[in-house]
């Protein structure tokens, strides 16, 4: 990949919080070398909106004190603004508090380090964040600077939400593991969101391993990477219906099957009544994200002139969204969130494509979030696990879909899935 690969450089979560247990480096070393990175590479990256001058790495004793954390800039970080990548909140002053997510972060250890970028409000309007492992091409979006931060190795942990796809796609396109929570797993409080029903949050490392033992640090859960995990039962998602996958994606969907079975899973295709109704739940998703997001956004919704045209756009198809338009596609969800819990009854895992394909070219767009939709919508945890790489080299993310609550044992089964794809 020749210079593709000079920003790609993820550091390792596992491999930091042995040096710092060991003594072989400490929570002041680790925020220089953090520091240092992010010297080398941000103007290149532009993944970052503000430094914190100060972080305090006295705080918690927790498992991952001293690990620098990048903070999605529509996250609350006491004493940092939150300007959410709008004009509109230029002028915004400091956090007094932070966010409840940025509480439980802190009390795990992690030291926030500063705002990396989001786009405008969380929706299309891309920021100046590029790839690092191809700067011509989109980081994704709407986390892209906390996707970008931990793919260079500036940070081995950042933080983001999804509403659409603004986790998993960025995940896919910068080649590095994240993973979204149940929705409800942690209060909202602090986070200027879109969509009350369909927000959720979402953590960026290196690989899947490195994800358990951050959500082992945060929720007190044992570690799902330590200890044999049993070949799994998987059920594999073409997502053929949507119509957006393509052909190196698909390809690379073939290949984890053969070698997922190869390795002892057993591995069987989502039918076509189930591909349907999945779908279905990605056609109702905007319905609601519409609705909701005219409402949660209301302000911003009356001064719309100043908002991105797809921003603009949202808020005023929201607005114009009749009630009952909007109950109708909740129980679309309702019904699909019911179908897929029943599915996982029977299997570990639904695994399909994360994003359409490869990051595309050019920084103008954050690339398509339908693939991240239906799973959003019925409120699943879901991991992107990477590995895999297009002909041009540019990575391929694998989304495994897990049961509601379920992070453990999703977190586990995806550890074990990236083994076999790496």
């Amino acid at each position: 990949m020749g210079r593709r690969m000079t920003l790609w450089q993820p550091w390792s979560l596992r491999d930091l919080v042995a040096e710092l247990v060991s003594g072989r480096t400490t929570p002041g070393d680790t925020v220089a070398r953090a520091r240092a990175r992010i010297a080398q590479t941000e103007s290149a990256l532009h993944a970052w909106v503000a430094l914190d001058p100060c972080p305090d790495t006295t705080g918690s004793s927790g498992r991952l004190r001293g690990v620098p954390l990048g903070v999605k800039d529509i996250i609350d970080v006491a004493g940092l603004a939150t300007r959410c990548g709008s004009s509109l909140r230029a002028d915004r002053g400091a956090a007094a508090d932070d966010a409840a997510i940025v509480r439980a972060w802190r009390s795990a250890g992690a030291v926030p380090l500063g705002k990396t970028v989001t786009t405008e409000f969380a929706f299309f309007a891309p920021g100046p964040t590029r790839n690092p492992v191809a700067p011509g091409h989109t980081p994704g979006g709407s986390s892209s600077g906390s996707a970008a931060a931990v793919a260079a190795g500036q940070v081995p942990l950042a933080i983001g939400s999804q509403t659409a796809g603004s986790v998993t796609r960025p995940a896919s396109y910068c080649g590095v593991a994240a993973m979204v929570m149940s929705r409800g797993s942690f209060p909202v409080d602090g986070v200027v969101g879109l969509s009350p029903s369909l927000d959720s949050h979402g953590v960026y490392a290196a690989r899947v391993s490195d994800l358990a033992l951050a959500w082992s640090a945060l929720t007190g859960a044992g570690d799902a990477g330590v200890g044999e995990v049993r070949p799994p039962r998987v059920l594999l998602w073409s997502a053929d219906p949507l119509g957006v996958v393509e052909a190196e994606m698909a390809e690379a969907v073939g290949t984890a099957r053969a070698r997922l079975a190869g390795a002892g899973a057993s591995v069987d295709d989502l039918d076509p009544r189930a591909e349907e109704i999945v779908a279905g739940a990605a056609a109702a998703h905007p319905v609601v994200m519409a609705y909701e997001a005219a409402r949660e956004r209301a302000e911003e919704l009356a001064a719309a002139d100043r908002l991105s045209e797809p921003l603009a756009r949202l808020l005023r198809t929201g607005a114009a969204t009749s009630g009952e338009a909007y109950e109708t596609a909740r129980r679309t969800v309702a019904d699909a969130a019911a179908f897929v819990a029943h599915l996982l009854e029977d299997y570990d895992v639904i695994l399909g494509p994360a994003a359409p394909g490869p990051a595309p070219e050019g920084l103008g767009g954050t690339g398509d979030p339908i693939l991240s939709r239906p799973w959003q919508a019925i409120g699943a945890p879901v991991v992107t696990v990477p590995g895999l790489r297009s002909s041009a080299g540019l990575p391929l993310g694998l989304q495994a879909v897990g049961r509601t609550g379920g992070e453990l044992d999703l977190l586990a089964v995806s550890g074990w899935i990236e083994q076999q794809l790496a």
